[in-house]
């Protein structure tokens, strides 16, 4: 029985493999989620012929790219000792700033990060964060009320750390970006089901189908992890959302609110329950308490949607990126940083098709010792207490 799950499986039929182009192997990206299609993307645009599988559409409403804030925050979830993460996805970032305008700057939603705190424990936090951040060279600053009103007049809270240079992303129109730019390029998209990648007639195979990775690659190790999420719009006469991502931990939980064009999204739960996919009356109920908490207008906007999506865990809270053997690539295990690690992620794999590696990524390579034994953070939205 075919694989199923994840951002994407599909092919149990052979076809002949598209021609090469200037000697270039031909590849199969197997998942149509955001890793997936950034995969795709810089493969063809390295001269490669790519076909992206996928068990649905690109940019299925069943996927975790669907199911997303679109956060793009690699210094506002940083903390001590995560020193890999923290410099891959300040790379990432940076990539995003290049591959944004290619997309359409409609897909950007905010710039700026405010992190809210709301007791002095939440201060003595954000400022840990904030040296941390800063001592590695990254814009970061802590913010008092007065300067905190001033940027965002609705928000609560008594301080907050500030990280102007963090993006967000409204993750629909992003994959609706990336399929066009895919389809410009040349990619082919092929809906059926994978269940042995040895059938696929490619030259060379990236699997990037999520939390299901593992069900094709044994010996990678990727979990479920469900997340919920809520999608609010404004009303007419309602506050308005903020400019920026707002993010906060409200009794001991964490939550962000991310802006998009009609209103917001509130997120996220996280929990390990297997492919559970249920939204909860308990997780809708703490996301509107806590999202209120942080914008006390909230409550009068629409509520529009509860989705939830399983993100795919890794042993440390590290992706794995590179070659499994001499055919086959992986690009899983991103959790909740899919998004904004997808640009370098594809920059990984396509170095891994010349045989290379990337060094800003190397700290990824599915061969590194088992990171089991690292502290994992499991809180709403990998936010550290």
């Amino acid at each position: 029985m075919p694989a199923q799950g994840g951002d994407g499986i599909a092919v149990t039929s052979h076809q002949a493999p598209p021609p090469t182009t200037d000697g270039r192997p031909s590849v199969a990206v197997v998942g149509a989620g955001v890793v997936g299609l950034f995969a795709a993307r810089a493969a063809a645009l390295a001269g490669h012929p790519v076909r992206v599988i996928d068990r649905g559409e690109p940019g299925r409403p069943d996927g975790a790219s669907w199911v997303a804030g679109g956060m793009l925050a690699p210094f506002s979830e940083g903390w001590p000792g995560e020193d890999d993460l923290l410099a891959l996805g300040a790379a990432s970032l940076g990539r995003w700033r290049a591959v944004a305008p290619e997309l359409g700057e409609h897909v950007v939603t905010a710039r700026g990060t405010l992190t809210v705190a709301f007791d002095s424990a939440d201060v003595a936090d954000l400022t840990t964060v904030a040296e941390w951040v800063g001592a590695r060279g990254h814009e970061v600053e802590m913010l008092g009320r007065p300067a905190l009103r001033a940027l965002e007049p609705g928000v609560g809270g008594r301080a907050a750390l500030s990280c102007p240079t963090e993006l967000a992303v409204d993750n629909r129109a992003l994959l609706t970006a990336l399929v066009a730019s895919c389809r410009a390029l040349g990619v082919r998209f092929t809906t059926d089901a994978v269940a042995d990648l040895e059938a696929l007639p490619e030259d060379r195979v990236v699997v990037a189908a999520g939390w299901a990775s593992s069900a094709l690659l044994p010996g990678v190790s990727v979990r479920p992890v469900k997340g919920e999420i809520l999608r609010l719009r404004r009303r007419a006469g309602s506050v308005p959302p903020p400019q920026r991502t707002v993010r906060a931990t409200v009794n001991g939980r964490a939550v962000y609110l991310v802006p998009r064009a009609d209103g917001l999204v509130v997120g996220a739960t996280q929990y390990e329950h297997g492919d559970d996919t249920a939204v909860t009356v308990a997780g809708v109920r703490d996301l509107l308490a806590d999202a209120e908490r942080v914008l006390p207008g909230i409550a009068d906007y629409e509520f529009v949607e509860a989705a939830a999506g399983l993100r795919p865990g890794s042993p440390d809270n590290l992706p794995m990126i590179g070659p499994v053997d001499e055919r086959t690539i992986v690009a899983a295990g991103h959790g909740r940083n899919g998004v904004l690690l997808a640009p370098i992620t594809a920059d990984a794999v396509v170095a891994a098709l010349r045989g290379d590696v990337l060094p800003e990524a190397a700290c990824c390579s599915p061969t590194r010792r088992s990171g089991s034994d690292r502290p994992q953070n499991l809180s709403r939205t990998g936010a550290h207490p």
